[in-house]
């Protein structure tokens, strides 16, 4: 059978992923740039036998993903910077109590309400650090519709094989754009599951790890298996507890659950930078604009390539680093006014100049913005 080829909006394709990948339960609360997610998993998930609720606010589409997951439905939930602003305290629920679930947020221009229907790339450090205290976070973000589709089922297979939140980071234009997508059929992809215990009921232990192996194996309320869920600190029994050394093992498990996995996590494109005297490093619909400049600036005998993160958290330091130690002269573009730059200029060469261009006016970079970068500032800087 051939796969379907279809013109696909980004949030449209960002359900169909979702469906792909095994989701059976949606609770969001509508809001600009996402709301077509939360239409189109009300109208798709019935007809599966799933669940779509409406929930009253973010926070509590948030908690509703984390009941779900625990009774063992691959769950997701959508907004936007306001919404996402909102769930942070319950993304930290999910990742001290390792609840897979997908939070996917369709960025918009702020703070506050901002600018509701306009792009921005304004929540990249709101992904890392919206929750506190120390924890894991995944997060991918597409530079197209037919990738949304990919990494919406790639985020539920890290969420399942991690038992962590994982997040889907596009920007408004993403989310609106639409393109010609083939998806797969069914037998192509690769649907990852949680690991689910073996043992006796009455001896699982919820946060025990066992053949070397740092992620727990997870029982679904409901399956025989009774047992503790707390946002403290807890032991391996899934009670609280105070003790430090506990309390440190935890929490170090937790981020090395992740860090010990970099490899298998890090997405990323480089588009001709082989030759290049310069490299753009640039993500979700920014790297669109990037790709078009280097082409023109190519045409101009300029040697310009592009480093484009899909993986934007962890951060990919090895890569970063070894672009940096090869290329004297790193632009970063994004519609902020200055976030993933900052984690660039902590990895850089120190021989390496790191320049930004951003804006927050709630319009695209243009390609002949950031070749007019390239030709002004940086090599103006190199030759003049």
């Amino acid at each position: 059978m051939n796969n379907k080829a279809k013109l696909m909006q980004g949030n449209e394709a960002c359900v169909e992923g979702a469906l792909a990948a095994g989701m059976q339960f949606y609770a969001g609360y509508p809001i600009t740039p996402s709301t077509e997610i939360a239409e189109i998993s009300a109208l798709k998930l019935p007809k599966i036998g799933g669940k779509f609720i409406q929930m009253e606010d973010e926070i509590s589409s948030m908690a509703a993903i984390i009941g779900a997951s625990l009774a063992g439905k691959k769950s997701m939930t959508a907004t936007s910077g306001p919404g996402f602003s909102l769930k942070q305290e319950n993304i930290g629920y999910a990742a001290i109590t390792e609840v897979p679930c997908v939070i996917v947020n369709v960025q918009r221009g702020g703070p506050s309400t901002g600018l509701p229907t306009s792009p921005s790339q304004g929540d990249v450090m709101q992904a890392r650090w919206g929750t506190h205290g120390d924890h894991p976070v995944i997060a991918l973000t597409p530079a197209s519709v037919k990738e949304t589709f990919d990494l919406t089922v790639k985020a539920f297979n890290y969420a399942e094989k991690y038992r962590t939140p994982v997040m889907l980071i596009l920007d408004e234009v993403i989310g609106h754009l639409r393109e010609k997508v083939e998806t797969p059929n069914k037998d192509e992809a690769e649907i990852i599951d949680r690991v689910k215990p073996t043992c006796d009921p009455k001896d699982y232990n919820p946060y025990e790890v066992e053949d070397g192996d740092i992620v727990p194996r997870m029982a679904s309320f409901g399956d025989g298996y009774r047992y503790h869920v707390t946002g403290l600190v807890h032991d391996k029994t899934g009670f609280p507890s105070n003790d430090s050394t506990i309390a440190e093992n935890l929490v170090n498990r937790l981020m090395n659950k992740i860090g010990d996995n970099i490899d298998d996590i890090s997405n990323f494109e480089e588009y001709v930078l082989d030759d290049a005297d310069i490299a753009i490093i640039a993500y979700g619909s920014t790297a669109r604009s990037a790709k078009s400049a280097i082409q023109s600036a190519r045409e101009q005998g300029i040697k310009v390539g592009l480093f484009r993160p899909v993986t934007i958290w962890p951060f990919l330091d090895k890569q970063i680093r070894h672009l940096t130690n090869k290329i004297k002269k790193v632009i970063v573009v994004e519609m902020n006014l200055g976030q993933y730059v900052l984690e660039v200029e902590r990895v850089a060469n120190k021989d390496c100049e790191v320049f930004r261009y951003g804006r927050v006016n709630g319009r695209l970079i243009t390609p002949d913005e950031i070749l007019e970068k390239i030709k002004g500032d940086v090599l103006c800087l190199a030759n003049c």
